[in-house]
């Protein structure tokens, strides 16, 4: 049997299962604190002093109206268990959301950049809060090899501090398949209870396999996220079976374009810095192809072929960087990733006029200095 139609029908056999548990699944009162003596109680007061760093940190995204737009649709989702899901948003370019069992939901803002409408990122948050609901942390920490897993937690945290190792706690509690599947299933539950369409789920899995074949190893284990999840492909054929259940939903996609507009240019910046060309440009490729004419996502490009530099990578550089300037309000990192391709082709007209405009619209760059001197070197 090929592995393709091993993982289908072992999806369809799965499906089954997760629809009748879904079907008889019922969301939880609200969580008492647990003792403090007890494991898990030394469990949520780390996670309590972590959070309070965290806040602290220079990574903590910290803008009212976005913090507020997210909190709101993690509320939808977790009903009445809304006051204690406190969102942290993260400005870290990867894929990845996370819960602790105190409620602490991080979310980061390469999550963010991905997803394609509120649906996409309820999607996920769902997931981290059916962990939550169903106390997956909690079942992982009684079991006796998590107990040793515990103890390096624990030894990891205090060795370093956590503000930067967040991502440890994914690692350190990795879920069970079974876990997963059930964080799933509830997650698409918890969707259409909150007036998703629940078929944006397996979307964002499929999205993210763009990016997963376009690594020259194909290696999903190198994201934090992936590590600790099952394949893209099983988990999105599963979520499609879920969601056909019961159709229909909002996905509130342009809803979601405004909320992240202000941070766009920011996380696509982090995005290009990453330095995983081939990941960024599958990623680029599928939101140019969505949206064709925002300037940013083809300046994006522009400067992760020009950073890649491989034949005839210039050529596609100044084709979209170009093609930014005729969408207009292009970055004006437009201008300059121009003029470096220019100067270095000794095209000195066209780099003196790009350098130029470069500094016309950002006057107080940190690289001014520079490209002044470029521009002297171009006169000459």
């Amino acid at each position: 049997m090929r592995r393709r139609d091993f993982l289908a029908c072992g999806c369809a056999c799965l499906v089954p299962g997760l629809a009748a548990a879904q079907a008889a699944w019922e969301i939880p009162a609200r969580f008492a604190r647990p003792d403090a003596g007890s494991d898990e109680g030394g469990l949520w007061s780390m996670m309590d002093r972590e959070e309070v760093r965290l806040r602290k940190s220079p990574f903590s995204l910290r803008d009212p109206k976005l913090q507020a737009y997210v909190q709101d649709i993690a509320c939808r989702l977790a009903g009445e268990h809304c006051p204690d899901v406190r969102v942290h948003l993260v400005r870290t370019p990867l894929f990845n959301a996370s819960m602790a069992p105190n409620g602490m939901m991080q979310v980061w803002s390469g999550l963010m950049l991905r997803v394609d409408n509120e649906a996409q990122l309820a999607a996920v948050l769902g997931h981290e809060i059916g962990h939550y609901l169903a106390r997956h942390s909690v079942e992982r920490l009684r079991d006796a090899k998590s107990r040793s897993a515990f103890g390096m937690f624990i030894g990891m945290f205090g060795a370093v501090g956590a503000v930067g190792q967040l991502g440890l706690y994914a690692g350190m509690f990795a879920y069970s398949r079974e876990h997963e599947s059930q964080a799933d299933s509830i997650g698409v539950l918890l969707m259409r209870k909150a007036g998703y369409d629940a078929a944006e789920a397996a979307k964002v899995w499929e999205n993210l396999q763009l990016e997963i074949k376009a690594r020259p190893d194909g290696d999903a284990l190198r994201s934090p996220f992936f590590a600790t999840h099952p394949p893209a492909a099983e988990r999105q054929q599963a979520l499609a079976e879920l969601a056909r259940a019961s159709p229909g939903g909002a996905a509130n996609e342009a809803q979601w374009r405004e909320g992240v507009k202000p941070f766009l240019r920011d996380w696509l910046h982090e995005e290009v810095k990453r330095g995983q060309h081939e990941e960024s440009l599958a990623l680029l490729g599928r939101m140019i192809a969505r949206s064709p004419a925002l300037a940013d996502y083809r300046w994006a490009r522009g400067e992760v072929y020009r950073l890649r530099a491989r034949e005839s990578d210039l050529d596609s550089a100044v084709a979209d960087y170009l093609a930014a300037i005729a969408d207009g309000g292009e970055p004006p990192d437009t201008h300059r990733g121009l003029g470096m391709i220019y100067r270095a082709r000794h095209q000195s007209p066209e780099a003196r006029t790009s350098f130029q405009r470069y500094l016309e619209l950002a006057p107080e760059a940190p690289d001014s200095a520079m490209i002044k001197s470029y521009i002297e070197e171009l006169t000459t």
